[in-house]
């Protein structure tokens, strides 16, 4: 091959990640910069330059190079921009893919992290061979990315699909999402959603180990609720029954729409598996119209102990 690499790129809050990654889905090297280091963009697209360039000379210099992918919170793959990311020190419309593209003479792409994943996942991942699926990623918030036809769903404006947002609680005490509406669908089966599940279940004064950690004044986690849950904490246990009866009724309404071959979960939540997935395919099936029943798999990311980000983004050029 003439351009036997790619080069993926996580870009997040706190640090930006480049790695050089074959058609295999190796990544043969990777290198990294503090993101909030760079308030102009401009010097942090020279930043961007300056760590990938002994990167790519590593594995033979940019002519082997076939593209570079973006993974990034609030990127536009339409327009090639960066819209607003709260937790980026960038404002208004930045135009990455742009001031890259001529900085380094070849193809950039970019979408939202959500979408890469989805794209890892068909590429190098659980998605393999599969052309209708969708790819849940359940961390602080609940990310998605739909593929129907092969093709990542954007929408009319780049945006489409964001199912961590859907409503799925109208009463009148839905709980606050970080979005500023009520009743989303991440604020019951992200991290902080599990977190919320669990005090919530405390507050009935029913014994449980989890009391132990909030009397010494420490924060409860995701990760100390599936250790009660593997001790077999009863409410522990039942926090996570509860998110996976979520996480299956939601699926079930998201079926009716692009009737996918699976749902591939991917994040820390989901290493807790054992405890949430009965609950969420028994859910799943009792709850989609029946045409439905049966036919959908429900799988855990083959990319979890790898850098997902990353090969997510080389994804997109692959």
């Amino acid at each position: 091959m003439s351009h036997p690499y790619l080069i993926g790129v996580d870009l997040g809050g706190t640090n930006t990640v480049f790695g050089i990654v074959d058609y295999n889905g190796n990544i043969v090297c990777e290198s990294s910069i503090k993101t909030q280091s760079y308030p102009d963009i401009h010097e942090f697209v020279e930043a961007c330059v300056r760590s990938i360039t002994p990167l790519m000379n590593q594995v033979g210099g940019r002519q082997f190079i076939g593209g570079m992918g973006i993974g990034a919170p609030n990127a536009n793959f339409y327009t090639g921009t960066i819209e607003e990311a709260p937790n980026l020190p960038w404002k208004g419309k930045v135009p990455l893919v742009q001031l890259l593209s001529e900085l380094l003479g070849m193809k950039v792409v970019i979408t939202n992290d959500a979408n890469a994943a989805a794209m890892g996942e068909m590429v190098y991942g659980a998605a393999r061979g599969m052309r209708h699926f969708v790819v849940i990623t359940l961390g602080t918030g609940v990310g998605s990315g739909i593929v129907i036809d092969g093709q990542l769903v954007y929408g009319s404006d780049g945006f489409a699909g964001e199912l961590g947002h859907m409503i799925i609680d109208t009463s009148p005490h839905a709980r606050l999402c970080s979005c500023g509406r009520r009743g989303c669908f991440e604020t019951y089966c992200s991290a902080r959603g599990i977190i919320w599940t669990a005090k919530e279940l405390m507050e009935s004064g029913r014994p449980t180990l989890l009391q132990e950690l909030a009397d010494q004044g420490k924060e409860l986690s995701a990760l100390e609720i599936y250790k009660a849950a593997r001790q077999g904490d009863e409410l522990a246990i039942e926090t996570f029954r509860r998110t996976g009866e979520t996480l299956g009724a939601t699926c079930a309404n998201i079926t009716t729409f692009c009737s996918p071959e699976a749902y591939i979960f991917f994040g820390g939540p989901m290493r807790s598996h054992e405890f949430i997935m009965p609950a969420l395919k028994e859910t799943y099936n009792r709850s989609v119209l029946p045409i439905y029943r049966n036919r959908c798999q429900f799988l855990l990311s083959e990319l979890m102990d790898r850098n997902a980000a990353v090969l997510g983004a080389a994804a997109l050029v692959a």
